[in-house]
């Protein structure tokens, strides 16, 4: 069987399949080289009635029964600025885009693709749009968005999300958002050295609802403004509807007498790492060898508690150590101490409060979702678009408590059709399988 070329092949010059010579090969085999002009291919969208993001309607009919869009037109008021005519289908718009996946304004344009604007019940607006309505807030207004999380806090909780009289445990702790280039207002260096701002965040422990968010320049110390913050998100959850026991919990950047007497004055049950000053140091050598209880720890290392007094305070300690081959790295014990005035068993007070690091979650959820960037070079911009990041991650939070890429890929990103017909699911999207009487191709 010799080698032969195949004619008649719809694929030819002629019909500008292919650009490249055909090659002999075996008889009934063909092969050819791929085409190196992909500019000839042209994709398109034109099915009126697709939707790529058909799983928005579940946060879209969310964000109705709780009123959103009304409330941002009641709430914010822009003045004169440009971009401050009906807020709320702006303010929904970037919400809904950012629980589709957006990091920056240009991604609004999800929204806009084939009917996806068809499921949600509210006018798309366009990316330039939202960028100069953005542009348009002050601190002030950055405040009435405040306002505005808080209400769909509420709402959401009355709804059946919230606490009750349920123990509620709060996150505390900041994180810093990189930027690039050196338009972005208020971006500085801080302690990780990297160019940024420097929010800070509560998070509630048993859901990884986020509570409240305040930014900040790059550059302020991760204890800035920490009284205001906690006074008002303790305020802030008891309007809410959170009416049983709060707690507390947060890392040494948050540890001041300002913090607990805070704490105090909301009576507030709380758990702080402290830092390792003369003082506290001096209070962990003075704890006796027999007051030390062993706890479980990884192979390969050792780890006890303690507890003792500080001024008001219960300082409850834990030391590690390596044993084993690896002790000649950390033959001595390094300790770790918090402050608390909650009672109960040194055991379970201690590992309660090492679980404060499920705030890091929430904190990976929003930098793998809007916060990824901030998408403005004006500081009060990027302080509202960190607040809607908020609202979007409570809308899914408030649905699942999936991860934002697992529910992007599984939740959200479902292609459908839209129909008008008897076969009509929720906000227009074609539910079950089987053919349409109106459009049998589908």
């Amino acid at each position: 069987m010799g080698a032969r070329i195949r004619e008649g092949c719809p694929l030819s010059r002629e019909n500008g399949g292919y650009d490249a010579n055909q090659i002999p090969c075996q008889e009934g085999i063909f092969l050819m080289r791929s085409s190196r002009s992909r500019d000839r291919v042209v994709v398109t969208f034109d099915d009126e009635h697709a939707v790529a993001n058909a799983g928005l309607v579940l946060p879209a009919m969310l964000a109705a029964r709780l009123g959103l869009e009304a409330a941002a037109n009641e709430m914010l008021d822009l003045g004169g600025r440009p971009g401050a005519a009906a807020p709320g289908r702006k303010v929904m718009t970037l919400v809904h885009s950012m629980t589709a996946g957006a990091d920056c304004i240009d991604d609004v344009d999800v929204l806009r693709a084939g009917s996806s604007a068809k499921v949600l019940d509210h006018r798309v607006m366009a990316p330039s749009t939202c960028g100069t309505f953005l542009r348009g807030f002050t601190f002030g207004h950055v405040r009435q968005l405040d306002r505005f999380s808080e209400t769909a806090l509420a709402r959401a909780w009355a709804a059946g999300a919230g606490p009750d009289d349920a123990p509620m445990t709060i996150d505390v702790d900041s994180t810093v958002c990189e930027v690039h280039g050196y338009a972005k207002q208020g971006a500085a260096y801080g302690y990780t050295r990297q160019l940024g701002y420097h929010p800070v965040l509560a998070t509630r422990a048993q859901t990884g609802e986020v509570l409240h968010l305040r930014f900040r320049k790059g550059s302020a110390n991760t204890g800035r403004g920490a009284e205001r913050f906690v006074r008002e998100l303790l305020g802030r959850v008891r309007r809410a509807g959170a009416t049983g026991p709060l707690a507390l919990r947060a890392d040494s950047g948050f540890w001041s007498r300002h913090v607990i007497q805070a704490c105090r004055d909301h009576q507030v049950s709380y758990s702080i790492t402290v830092n390792q000053n003369k003082a506290v140091r001096a209070t962990i050598a003075a704890i006796p060898e027999h007051a030390w209880v062993s706890i479980d720890y990884p192979e390969g290392g050792e780890a006890q508690i303690a507890e003792t007094r500080y001024h008001d305070d219960r300082p409850i300690v834990r030391r590690t150590r390596l044993v084993g081959s690896q002790a000649s790295l950390w033959p001595d014990w390094r300790s770790h101490a918090f402050i608390t005035n909650r009672a109960g068993e040194l055991v379970e007070v201690e590992a309660d409060h090492r679980r404060h690091a499920v705030v890091e979650l929430a904190i990976r959820d929003l930098k793998d979702n809007a916060l990824a960037h901030c998408p403005s070079g004006h500081f009060s911009a990027n302080a509202a678009w960190g607040l809607l990041a908020t609202v979007a991650h409570n809308l899914i939070r408030w649905m699942t408590r999936a991860s934002p890429r697992t529910r992007r890929v599984s939740l959200h990103a479902v292609g459908c059709d839209v129909c008008e017909g008897p076969r009509r699911g929720p906000g227009g999207v074609a539910s079950g399988g089987g053919r349409d009487r109106d459009h049998p191709h589908r």
